[in-house]
């Protein structure tokens, strides 16, 4: 089996947890400087250490995003800062500018170095020029096509890893400044506004066109999984998923459904035929649209929203199983469901299944007809096996 590298998101340690549960080989994290997720809770220097020493003692690795456009003022205290994420042992630090990179060569010249999608990186003798100063792995910008990695990876002989799930940015490879110059927020250092998700007046000239239809310039999100077989086959040895500010609901079942797809390819290439209920659910997770992207072809209005698009909070999660004794399922309340209805139950080693809930009990012992609170704890009868930490959702049609 020729290993290949799933890479989750963390944005916290509870999400780092889960994140390695459902199946990453690795994960990504922030601190609290120097990284482009500057809304997300990220982690502390003591938090950092004590997410490496939770994944190395379950073998998996920890990279710290280092990833913001540097300003002279931002290297203040930054010698210190990678002196302390060595001594802790993270796996890699992933950069984009060159400042950055040749302090770390400097000061902890062992310290892996990943060049982030930052960079746009997508062509053979940018490669080469970063594989020179260094670094060991490239993040590719999220613009590279099939042709463009193939050639970096075949050209420089290096490790090359893509993203395969999640948002997309107008600007190549978030290089943007409508953020900062609608609201002084600087993308390119972990502040972005999204301002490419708001919805614009349309104006001829200086006229504003009457209209309900509103202007916008969002992407739709990015999904990988029908070219994952073909990104393996070229030479791609990591696969990133996107969304450090993303719930433990969508992390995880992401990740389930590329662990399943990576590990069934691997297992048997000759046979293998992606099951299609895996785009079905990749396409229900999330509240946008997504789509192959770049990867295949040039974009074009399939890959891009224009004229305005609802994004439906999505509901689908229903719980968490806190644990499991006597056939009855003790769970954690998300979402409203009641008696009668059907949930699917899926986790790290629960294949997914049905299940009709027969009764709910409070606890008080109190049989009771509806879930309607969040974080209350009800049991559930349920003849099957399941583990603490799977995830009850509403039933996905197949």
């Amino acid at each position: 089996m020729n290993k290949v590298e799933l890479l989750a998101p963390a944005g916290d340690l509870e999400k780092l947890k889960w994140a390695l549960l459902y199946g990453a080989d690795a994960v990504y994290i922030g601190g609290k400087d120097y990284s482009l997720r500057a809304n997300a809770k990220n982690f502390s220097i003591e938090e950092i250490d004590e997410a490496v020493k939770y994944a190395h003692n379950i073998g998996k690795k920890v990279y710290v995003t280092m990833n913001i456009i540097y300003h002279d003022e931002d290297f203040n205290n930054i010698e210190k800062y990678i002196k302390k994420l060595d001594e802790i042992g993270v796996d890699a630090v992933i950069v984009s500018d060159i400042g950055c990179i040749s302090i770390i060569k400097k000061i902890a010249p062992n310290l892996e170095i990943h060049l982030s999608t930052q960079a746009s990186c997508m062509n053979r003798l940018s490669a080469k020029f970063y594989k020179n100063l260094g670094v060991k792995r490239l993040v590719l910008a999220r613009e590279a096509n099939r042709y463009d990695i193939k050639d970096i990876i075949d050209y420089n002989k290096i490790d090359v890893e893509c993203f395969i799930h999640g948002a997309m940015c107008v600007g190549i490879s978030g290089r943007c400044v409508l953020s900062n110059y609608i609201t002084n927020r600087d993308s390119n250092r972990g502040g972005c506004a999204q301002i490419c998700r708001w919805n614009f007046d349309l104006y001829d000239g200086d006229e504003k066109i009457i209209d309900d239809t509103e202007f916008t310039m969002c992407s739709k999100d990015l999904q990988m999984i029908k070219y994952i077989k073909d990104m393996i086959d070229i030479g791609v040895k990591s696969f990133k998923i996107e969304g450090r500010m993303r719930s433990i609901y969508y992390v995880s079942t992401v990740l389930y459904v590329y662990r399943h797809v990576i590990d069934e390819y691997l297992k048997n290439k000759d046979k293998f035929v992606l099951d299609e209920k895996y785009i079905k659910i990749l396409s229900r997770v999330a509240n946008r649209d997504n789509v192959p992207q770049f990867y295949d072809k040039n974009v074009g209005v399939d890959e891009q929203y224009y004229l305005g698009r609802q994004e439906i909070s999505n509901q689908d999660f229903l719980g968490v199983v806190l644990d499991y004794k006597d056939n009855m399922i003790t769970m954690e309340v998300r979402n409203y469901f009641k008696v009668s209805d059907y949930v699917e139950i899926f986790g790290p080693k629960t294949e997914t299944f049905k299940l009709k809930i027969d009764k709910l009990i409070d606890e008080d012992g109190c049989s009771i007809d509806i879930a309607r609170h969040p974080k209350q704890i009800l049991k559930i009868p349920c003849k099957k096996r399941v583990y603490k930490y799977d995830i009850i959702r509403i039933p996905y049609i197949y």
